[in-house]
Formats: C-alpha cells, structure tokens, sequence
C-alpha cells in the first residue's frame, strides 16, 4: 500500500503540441484573407445605396466611380467635383480609355434628377457602359 504523498511517476506530464497549433493558426489566416480578397471593393464615396432585388456581384477594378451624394455633390472616386470638372473629367476619360466603363454609386437620399443627370452626362460622352451601384435587397 502507497502513503498519501505523491505519485512518483505514473503520470505524464502535460505538453501543448506546437505543430497543431499552427496548423490551425495559418488555416484562419488563410480563410481571413480568402475572405476579405473576395469582398467587393467600391472605389467611391461611401453612401447609403438604394435597395435591389436583383443585384449582381460586379467587377470595380478598371472603372470610374462616380458618387451623388444626398446633397446632390457629385465625386470622381474619391475627389468632390464641380459640374464643370465632372463633364471635362468625362470627355477625356473617354477619349484616354479604351473600355471606358462607369459605375454610379448614389446615395438612396438623393434626388432622381441628380442621377439622372449623371447618366445623361455619362451618355453624351459616348460612354455606353454604365452600371448602378446597389445593396442586396433583404426581406425581414
């Protein structure tokens, strides 16, 4: 019969495999950045878009983002313009890029003859690629 002190050597001592570990480290690393490559990346102004149903994922990298804000400013990219700059800035994107595409990102709040008015200008610079920024619609 053992006394009540301790157990010399029928336990093991407890070890954190290493190995494992990272293994689990670089899979979330890799999901986290699998991840955030995927997200769709808007290079204007950020607005509170208008709600579709049938929105479908599109490609930014390439094309100029055009912002109307809820105070009817227009942006190219990320830069406020005039309406003068905004049509000047058209006419040459057009005549400098081969594929010249536009994505219009405007906010729900603004007017519709705001937006209307930047697809017009859009449409008189011979630009036939226009496409309108919009959230997924989500039923509650």
């Amino acid at each position: 019969m053992h006394g009540g002190g301790s157990s010399s050597g029928g336990r093991k001592k407890a070890r954190i495999e290493i190995i494992p570990l990272i293994d689990v480290i670089f899979f979330l690393l890799a999901t986290f950045v699998l991840f955030t490559l995927s997200l769709n990346k808007t290079g204007g102004l950020p607005v509170l878009l208008p709600t579709s149903a049938t929105s479908l994922p599109r490609d930014p990298s390439g094309a100029v983002t055009l912002t109307v804000t809820a105070e009817g400013m227009i942006a190219w990219d990320k830069d406020m313009i005039t309406l003068d700059e905004f049509v000047a800035r058209l006419q040459k994107y057009k005549m400098e890029e081969a594929d010249p595409r536009i994505l219009i990102n405007a906010d729900e709040r603004a007017l519709f003859a705001q937006a209307v008015y930047v697809v017009d200008q859009v449409r008189i610079a011979g630009i036939p690629k226009i496409y309108i920024e919009t959230r997924i619609f989500q039923s509650k």
